[in-house]
């Protein structure tokens, strides 16, 4: 659903401050929900402002306030946990990828890297080879197939 413009939230409060109608009778005229009104008038007294709020919308972050220094302790001391092993050690009480999104938060990496060059292997095939298609020996050119002969035609 579309947020509602500024200008009609306004003038959906200022018709419940007239004493107009009833909340009911105001969802109705301006035809937005009953729990529309509601919302506005809620966010009127908390807030004294009727703008959207979509930037205060979804869950909060609970791990990073509450685990944000040790994560960054533990990573810097052991760079090659799991997130598994991260979160074992440090008894946290969450999903594994909330760990994940937790490090990211941070900034932080977890990956295990390699310290050394990767090996030299060689390749698989030869230098020249083919194109990759079985060779077809021995079969006649211009073969047919049950899907693609014709039917006979019915007399």
């Amino acid at each position: 659903m579309k947020t509602l413009s500024l200008d009609l939230r306004e003038r959906i409060v200022e018709a419940y401050d007239a004493q107009q109608n009833t909340r009911e009778e105001i969802a109705g005229r301006f035809r937005v929900s009953l729990g529309m009104v509601k919302k506005l008038l809620r966010q009127r007294g908390k807030t004294q402002e009727l703008g959207h709020r979509h930037r205060y919308s979804g869950r909060k972050a609970k791990i990073v306030p509450e685990y944000g220094d040790k994560l960054k302790k533990l990573v810097a001391a052991q760079p090659d946990l799991t997130l598994e092993q991260i979160k074992e050690k440090l008894g946290m009480a969450c999903t594994v990828p909330a760990v994940h999104y937790a490090l990211i938060a941070l900034g932080l990496t977890y990956k295990k890297r390699r310290s050394t060059r990767p090996n030299k292997i060689g390749l698989m095939s030869p230098k020249h080879g083919g194109s990759g298609r079985p060779v077809r020996a021995n079969l006649p050119s211009g073969g047919w197939s049950s899907s693609t002969n014709q039917r006979p035609k019915q007399t």
